[in-house]
């Protein structure tokens, strides 16, 4: 493994936590870094659903509150991820989130109001606060969409499908376990950084 090179992360949101998986441009590729990065204080769940049944403005309050510990730790846990790369002579240029679909600018309490918008917003929520502490960390996030991850990965890289697979198969051999979709498709994410990168474009999110 080469001591200094290029790197990106891939990153895949979950409730109240995000998948990171680091991978190096050099040939053959190694997953340089896997991590699961904290987006809520422990204790913490669900912020819409913590906030169900409170009156209005306590609702608010703490929606609020969980989603400015989200962004805080979203760009904590990106930057200390990026430190320990730097730290092993290596050099985080590039980061690929995968992104969900939005949804309508809903106030709180109209998410409140219809229990599947509390689940929707919550996946918008970790998700954004990704890009927004990549951002904050000096990266330019190309992002694909969640739902289809390898297929549009593969689609990006110019590859089929099950050739992809094969290379993410590789990369998991280089950490061991746990190794399943959700690293997967961080790690797809980060390919396909690395490669917009080399080509000189982004997909700016």
């Amino acid at each position: 493994m080469p001591d200094r090179m290029r790197v990106a992360l891939g990153l895949k949101a979950r409730t109240g936590r995000a998948i990171l998986v680091a991978i190096g441009a050099a040939e053959p590729m190694y997953v340089l870094q896997r991590a699961e990065l904290k987006l809520l204080p422990e204790g913490d769940f669900a912020p819409y659903h913590a906030a169900e049944g409170l009156p209005s403005a306590a609702a608010q309050k703490r929606v609020d509150r969980s989603v400015a510990a989200a962004h805080r730790l979203a760009e904590e846990g990106i930057r200390n991820a990026i430190e320990t790369l730097s730290g092993s002579g290596h050099k985080v240029c590039d980061c690929g989130v995968l992104l969900g679909r939005g949804m309508p600018p809903w106030s709180t309490d109209e998410i409140l109001a219809v229990h599947v918008r509390m689940h929707q917003a919550e996946g918008v929520l970790f998700r954004e606060v990704l890009v927004a502490g990549a951002r904050a960390c000096g990266l330019v996030p190309t992002t694909l969409r969640e739902k289809a991850a390898l297929d549009e990965a593969a689609s990006m890289l110019g590859v089929k499908r099950v050739d992809l697979e094969t290379r993410l198969a590789v990369l998991g051999k280089t950490v061991g376990a746990p190794w399943g979709k959700d690293q997967k498709e961080a790690a797809a994410a980060a390919l396909v950084a690395l490669s917009a990168n080399t080509q000189g474009s982004h997909a700016d999110a």
